[in-house]
């Protein structure tokens, strides 16, 4: 086998690389086009919750109404 034969193997095989790149490079791109769109679009965008100042208060009585009623509740040590 000489030097031009193996020249000519390896020019050959890099062409079917580069035709298999192209194909799974154009493929894959879509698929990435489409992953990175189709999360975004089924996620949405949570609202930020805020509280009242009469629901924190609220809150904190219910709060402090539970703990009264499991200290009364606890047996004494």
């Amino acid at each position: 086998m000489g030097v031009s034969e193996i020249l000519a193997q390896i020019d050959r095989e890099i062409a079917q690389l580069q035709q298999a790149r192209a194909l799974l490079g154009g493929k894959a791109a879509a698929a990435l086009k489409k992953a990175a769109a189709a999360p975004a679009a089924k996620k949405p965008v949570k609202k930020k919750r805020n509280l009242t100042p009469e629901g924190r208060k609220r809150i904190a009585e219910a709060v402090k109404r539970r703990w009264a009623e499991q200290k009364k509740a606890a047996p004494a040590k």
